[in-house]
């Protein structure tokens, strides 16, 4: 066994010296990946940097080269996430042939046992239904490789592996790779720390190219909101014609058998030489503007760990204080903040407008380019761009748009004077102002903190717009089917614009919220998780207010009447709340001085909500009860009589605490005839939900003995007077016998 043994390994190392040699003179199959919208640039310049058949397909750039070019591509490539060498392919439609696939290719010819290793596995088939499983199959493979040829077992390692592979299965077929470069070649080395939301070297790279800077360099390039300042940086870097890579301190294939030290020195060396000369040619106008002077120290630091900080002149300013102080026209490229978290979008909205009119008036003939996953937001400009290009920052997708501030645009603003905004112009804006007025003298009278002033009332511009007190919040519905999304998505920029201007709200205290058609326990679902709150004073009830963590507040506004009707109905009695939420209604049945109270509802969160209003009233008594529970399910099992009932469910749910699903318009007769087992003689049930065109079944309740009076018109307070729909009412009593 040891003879065979030496003379396998002896066999090995011809092997290795042979196909090392062929390498060396033969061409080799690599592809490039890289992040969508990149490939058609990475293809240019994987072509430039001498590789031969190179194609284009969407998982990325395909080509061959030599081994000392393969060394060279990784060293100079900027658009690259990584390349990989092919080491064989085959068919697979199973996991047997995916096994002989993997068999193909002498791995001890690759790697010696010692080294740790791993399997990247992407694709799948319907017998190989994930990465799992297809990359223990290739490990299986390999480790039996080894063990046939009398060599030990390599260890797999996930985290920190040795040398590292990638399988990639397409239409039934497995291509296996060599990682070549190893971690991603996007990370140049000189990025310590970064921003709240940093975009990738390669990405960078392709903005620059993209923009067009790179045609003249003598020319000023600027970045306004320039964060860590890799833009920057990779600008400098690509000007200056250095290698990206001659820092990296590994690669993926130093631990592979065929790697030639001697060949990898020689480019090596020819890059770092080659970048030394174009280095010292170097001039360029670079500048990076940031408000933040914390991310602006590691821009400063990432441009020193780069050796680039002498080309880059940082400045911490609020962007609409920038002036153009840059000389002759050149290129300003950016990528803003894309409004993603609450509260960041209206400031960012009011910025753009403010930017636009910036960039028409002191930068004349310069070229813009903005990267922005929000589009709607380029409307705000109001410029036009002549080209887009679409590009993947991480998950998101995104539009690089180019402007050219040129005598074609000043046309086109001489021909629209109204392409900035004019609040005159804006039907939006004129009818909050006349809501605004219409509701005034009711607002003083009835010293109301938190109220609606506008719902849905122009189509196009399909949100509420609430008040409470100081804080405005923005809730945006799904638009109408007449109303193309485009033109829905631009109104709601103007409607982020002209609400805080025309109401005189700060843009730190408006929230934006998105509200399409919500289901079940939807409208409950956590957005955020600030835990901030404030206190709003509602006829002498103190509530507590959260506008940042949910899509609803705490406090349904449109029951306010609501409350007020079933606080007097509770004065001196007996008053159970069901589907309670926050506990609004006993809080004002509290103050008013119900003689007992039980809120019930199947949340802890919005229960404990509850006591915490109770709290702040100062209330505390035995008499106050809070039960976390099914509703319909406890209903069934109580056996305590309650003088007022109030009644608010959900319009569907189907929560997973509960048994069934739950539809009111299907189920209220069976909840209300339930109710009315908990009901003293002579009580009365404020039954109330928020379903459009729901109908109550008044033949069912005639039948039980119950009347239905309907007091929707009663419960609408002056700011719900425009929106017929927001709720339906009904005071349910038993019929006199």
């Amino acid at each position: 066994m040891l003879c065979v043994c030496v003379y396998n390994r002896a066999h090995r190392l011809l092997r290795c010296i042979l196909w090392k040699f062929t390498m060396k003179e033969s061409t080799q199959q690599f592809l490039a990946l890289t992040s969508p919208g990149i490939e058609i640039l990475l293809f240019d310049e994987i072509k430039s940097l001498g590789a031969f058949n190179v194609i284009q397909k969407p998982e990325g750039v395909y080509f061959q080269a030599s081994l000392a070019l393969g060394y060279k591509i990784s060293l100079w490539t900027r658009l690259a996430t990584r390349i990989m060498l092919k080491l064989g392919e085959g068919e697979s439609k199973d996991k047997d042939e995916l096994f002989k696939a993997a068999s193909s290719i002498n791995w001890p010819d690759i790697f010696n046992s010692t080294t740790t290793f791993a399997i990247d596995f992407v694709g799948y088939s319907e017998e190989i239904r994930n990465s799992q499983f297809g990359g223990l199959t290739i490990k299986d493979a390999i480790v039996d490789q080894f063990r046939e040829q009398g060599f030990e077992r390599p260890n797999v390692d996930k985290k920190a592996p040795q040398i590292s592979f990638q399988a990639r299965l397409l239409r039934d077929n497995v291509t296996i790779f060599l990682d070549f470069s190893g971690r991603g070649l996007f990370q140049r080395g000189y990025r310590e720390h970064s921003g709240a939301a940093p975009i990738k070297e390669n990405l960078a790279a392709a903005l620059i190219l993209r923009s067009g800077w790179l045609n003249d360099t003598s020319k000023a390039l600027v970045d306004p909101m320039c964060g860590s300042g890799t833009i920057l940086i990779e600008a400098v870097s690509m000007a200056a014609k250095q290698a990206p890579a001659i820092s990296r301190k590994s690669w993926g294939f130093e631990s592979w058998l065929s790697h030639d030290d001697a060949v990898w020195q020689e480019q090596l060396t020819l890059a770092i030489d080659s970048s030394e000369e174009n280095m010292s040619n170097l001039k360029v106008k670079v500048f990076g503007i940031d408000i933040d002077d914390r991310v602006l120290r590691t821009a400063q630091q990432n441009a020193r760990n780069a050796q680039l900080h002498q080309y880059i002149e940082f400045t911490c300013k609020n962007t609409n204080d920038m002036d153009n102080t840059f000389g002759q026209p050149g290129t300003i490229l950016f990528n803003p903040p894309y409004g993603e978290r609450i509260g960041e979008l209206p400031e960012l909205v009011e910025n753009f407008v403010l930017f636009g009119q910036k960039l028409k008036n002191q930068f004349k003939d310069w070229r813009v380019a903005i990267l922005t996953a929000n589009v709607d937001l380029l409307s705000m400009l109001k410029l036009s761009s002549f080209k887009r290009y679409k590009f993947k920052n991480g998950p998101l997708d995104c539009q690089l748009a180019l402007y050219n501030l040129d005598a074609r645009q000043g046309a086109k603003d001489a021909l629209n004077p109204q392409s900035d905004f004019a609040e005159e112009d804006s039907a939006f804006a004129n009818r909050l102002k006349k809501n605004r007025k219409n509701l005034k003298g009711w607002l003083k009278s009835n010293e109301i903190e938190a109220y609606r002033l506008y719902d849905g009332d122009i189509p196009e511009y399909n949100v509420a717009i609430d008040l409470y007190g100081e804080y405005l919040v923005i809730q945006e519905y799904a638009a109408p089917k007449t109303i193309e999304e485009d033109k829905a998505q631009k109104r709601l920029q103007e409607v982020i614009y002209w609400a805080p201007k025309v109401l005189d709200i700060p843009r730190d205290k408006v929230i934006l919220k998105t509200r399409a058609k919500q289901r079940g326990a939807d409208q409950y679902q956590r957005l955020e998780k600030t835990k901030k709150s404030l206190t709003i004073n509602e006829h002498g009830a103190l509530f507590k207010i959260n506008l940042w963590d949910y899509l609803d507040t705490g406090l349904f506004l449109d029951h306010r009447k609501t409350r007020q009707i079933v606080a007097k109905k509770s004065q001196g009695k007996s008053l159970l709340n069901l589907f309670a939420y926050t506990g609004s209604v006993s809080v004002q049945a509290a103050v008013q001085g119900a003689a007992s109270i039980t809120t019930v509802d199947m949340s802890n969160t919005y229960l404990n909500w509850a006591e915490d209003n109770f709290a702040l009233n100062k209330l505390s008594s035995h008499k106050y009860q809070f039960i976390q529970a099914d509703c319909l399910d406890w209903l069934k099992k109580n056996v305590n009589k309650f003088d007022v009932i109030f009644i608010d469910p959900p319009t569907f749910s189907n929560s997973k605490r509960m048994e069934d699903s739950f539809d009111v318009q299907r189920d209220h007769v069976a909840l209300i005839t339930d109710a009315l087992k908990s009901l003293n003689r002579g009580g009365e049930i404020f039954f109330t939900n928020n379903k459009r065109n729901f109908k109550i079944d008044f033949e069912a309740l005639t039948e039980l003995g119950l009347s239905a009076e309907a007091m929707s018109d009663v419960t609408r307070d002056k700011d719900f007077a425009r929106n017929k729909h927001i709720h339906n009412s009904w005071s349910i009593k038993r019929t006199a016998t």
